[in-house]
């Protein structure tokens, strides 16, 4: 295994215990009482246990604020490192027994994404990166995809946002899993317009590290976050594709 820091042990931690939950879960979906946060967007038993158990987990170790999906933002001693938790980013893929769906962590530091952890319990998929030290697919080095015919290339989106392109493209429903595959090279783009900051965190610095280009984004800002995501040699031909996005 490559080294990693301390910080980034204990979220790996945090996912794998929170992953016990929500694969019991998965398994029992008739069981779950569902709550209805809007038409399209839903809360889970397991969403908010998984949640909860990060948390715990996550402050065992250390005293950093906290920005969750759930349980919004949480103050604490150190107001300059803040983690970034997602419990279950494909609510909806989960709600309907589909097994694509993931927990997302990442560490801001002051206004810095540098760390980060996305991790796909069903297929018991890790992605996870630190700034300066690489990224990586369950221990092993990952690098973004090398195609640089845009018509050879897959892309993928979401929401319901309709983004004119000529792309190949596909909607999976989990915006981290959509990074992280573009971290991977299995897809070589992404994007996606007013996401929330929880949704993409640990995807940034996932899709940098393993030597993939990200839009400028403000880090500070928790909601309406458009994104744009690819290898280097792709990017600017996406973003021409859609109109400069």
């Amino acid at each position: 295994m490559n080294s990693i820091s301390s910080n980034l042990n204990i979220m790996i931690k945090a996912a794998e215990k929170a992953s016990k939950i929500i694969i019991r879960d998965f398994g029992e979906l008739e069981k779950l009482q569902v709550l209805s946060k809007g038409p399209s967007d839903f809360v889970t038993n397991a969403d908010k246990k998984a949640e909860k158990i990060i948390i715990e987990e996550l402050r065992k170790y250390k005293k950093f604020s906290l920005i969750s999906e759930e349980a919004g933002e949480i103050k604490n001693s150190d107001l300059e490192n803040v983690w970034i938790i997602d419990p279950i980013d494909g609510t909806t893929n989960f709600l309907h027994g589909i097994p694509h769906f993931a927990i997302s962590i990442a560490l801001k530091s002051k206004k810095e994404i540098i760390s980060g952890l996305i991790f796909d319990p069903i297929k018991n998929e890790m992605f996870y990166a630190e700034k300066n030290n690489g990224a990586y697919f369950n221990n092993k080095r990952m690098r973004v995809s090398k195609k640089r015919n845009i018509d050879e290339c897959l892309f993928a989106t979401g929401g319901k946002d309709q983004i004119k392109n000529n792309l190949n493209t596909r909607k999976s429903g989990s915006a981290a899993l959509d990074m992280a595959y573009v971290g991977a090279g299995r897809y070589d783009g992404y994007f996606q317009k007013n996401l929330n900051i929880w949704d993409i965190a640990a995807g940034i610095i996932i899709v940098e590290e393993a030597g993939g280009k990200i839009n400028n984004i403000d880090n500070s800002s928790k909601a309406g976050i458009n994104i744009l995501a690819g290898s280097n040699s792709i990017y600017q031909k996406m973003q021409e594709n859609l109109n400069n996005f």
